[in-house]
């Protein structure tokens, strides 16, 4: 009985349950955070089962865990409570200052905890429909969180949230459905033509044709949700005007979730076709989305909507790399999944308290962080530093790979992207620079912000720059072979 996969599904959906009744009292922050560690938990030791006995098949072949999702697994369950530990603190002066009431936080704890289940049930589900159905749900529960405090903005970017991404994942069920037509007539008809490890046998056998148009609707549907340009207008929008504990898992684990949704498309696609059709349409809006995101982080004037563009950047630099193949850029992909939802979800928690203290977003009206909160400037200093790749943190490691890989197999695309790479370095750094040891009249706190996930986020980030554990690389190596 493999009981760790349910304990990891089962814990954060009896969590939204027990919040949505209890989730406005007092001790409901900590609920939340124990809930968010005992997910943790169970994935740790559903990892350590993968690892040791292999992939495994259960509850009627309905769910299905390999070295690939459970990598995410673990990842998601991580960053989802760090998350919780810094939405405590953050939460409760929201509150103070009244900008949620009893109602508004209840409802916060009890979404969190059904998105953080949505996000583990599209991981883990062998089924994909039942994959489509938790990305939809997924949907719906950060739609409530993004329009948390009911103002006019934050009312109107949960409605483009919600309209976009509602088209968008309408456009991945037809592809699911022209998906499962190809299979139908390999399988035959009932649920074993949406099962993934079924489908995964007999790729060669199903209608290329068909295929290919399944997969334009996947990457235009799941695209969605990664953010990938010219479909990520949602994005800054819903991380500006959220709470920045929402900021931080939509940007640190939502658009990963997504990206997976679409690589176990792409493993079919390319089985049944034969040919890098897929891999040259991921490698056209990953490229898109770099350049694109790369110029517009130049314009913004709101600090977490710089980084939602930041966040737009990277998906499409992940999605290049995982549209080239080969191990060693898929090894890239995967570390650049793991470096850039750790770097990005600590730089949220930095800007989050930043901007509480500072009493606004607008980074001009943000300065001299080092004086009145040195945490929360080193933070903000070092998170933004890893970000733009610079040595010794991990996202150079990564992508220092993901360039190798391009000058080697898509030479043309390489004088694009360090482009795209310096034009985002100079717009990040030069707007942070001011903001953390620009001058200000504001006294310094009398107090230290809790910003223990930051710092704990950056050290991985830094200690895989330095040194990536054997069983981490053979761990990564196992899940590129699945990307193929």
């Amino acid at each position: 009985m493999n009981w760790q996969l349910y304990l990891v599904l089962g814990t954060p959906l009896a969590g939204g349950i027990l919040l949505a009744l209890w989730g406005h009292k007092s001790w409901a922050a900590g609920l939340n955070i124990a809930m968010s560690i005992a997910t943790f938990l169970a994935a740790a030791a559903l990892t350590a089962d993968i690892i040791s006995e292999g992939p495994i098949i259960t509850a009627n072949e309905q769910f299905f865990v390999d070295s690939l999702n459970v990598f995410l697994v673990a990842l998601t369950a991580f960053v989802s409570m760090t998350t919780s530990l810094f939405s405590r603190p953050y939460m409760r002066i929201e509150h103070a200052h009244g900008k949620l009431s009893d109602n508004r936080l209840r409802l916060f704890h009890s979404m969190y905890q059904l998105f953080v289940f949505t996000m583990l049930l599209v991981l883990l589900t062998n089924n994909l429909g039942i994959l489509w159905v938790a990305l939809e749900a997924a949907t719906l529960t950060t739609v409530l969180l993004v329009s948390l405090y009911r103002t006019p903005a934050s009312l109107e970017a949960a409605w483009k949230y919600f309209i976009l991404c509602g088209v968008g994942i309408a456009q991945a069920l037809f592809g699911t459905i022209l998906l499962y037509s190809a299979a139908e007539k390999v399988l035959g008809s009932g649920g074993r033509a949406l099962l993934w490890t079924h489908l995964d046998t007999v790729t060669g056998s199903l209608e290329p044709t068909v295929m290919s148009l399944a997969f334009v609707f996947l990457l235009v549907g799941y695209g969605t949700k990664v953010g990938l340009v010219p479909l990520h207008n949602w994005l800054p929008d819903a991380h500006a005007e959220g709470p920045t504990p929402v900021s931080a898992v939509l940007s640190g684990l939502l658009l990963n979730v997504a990206l997976y949704a679409l690589l176990r498309c792409k493993v079919l696609v390319d089985g049944a076709l034969g040919s890098p059709f897929a891999s040259h349409l991921m490698m056209g809006f990953g490229l898109l989305s770099v350049v694109v995101a790369a110029f517009f982080l130049s314009r913004q004037k709101d600090i977490k909507r710089m980084f939602a563009y930041s966040s737009v950047e990277h998906m499409g630099l992940i999605t290049f790399a995982f549209g080239m193949g080969g191990p060693i850029a898929n090894f890239a992909g995967l570390l650049h999944m793991t470096v850039h939802s750790l770097t990005k979800s600590a730089i949220f928690f930095a800007v989050g308290h930043a901007a509480q203290k500072a009493g606004t977003q607008i980074m001009d009206d943000i300065r001299g962080l080092m004086k009145v909160s040195p945490t929360v400037g080193w933070g903000l200093m070092l998170g933004s530093v890893a970000i733009l790749g610079l040595p010794p943190f991990g996202v150079f490691a990564s992508e220092f790979l993901i360039l190798t890989s391009a000058m080697r197999l898509q030479p043309w695309a390489t004088p694009f992207l360090l482009m795209a790479l310096g034009v985002a370095f100079a717009a990040v750094f030069s707007k942070v620079q001011p903001m953390v040891f620009g001058e200000t009249t504001a006294k310094r706190l009398p107090h230290p912000p809790a910003l223990i996930p930051v710092f704990a986020h950056l050290a991985i980030v830094f200690a895989l720059g330095f040194y990536i554990p054997p069983y981490l690389v053979d761990w990564y190596h196992e899940a590129a072979k699945l990307i193929g």
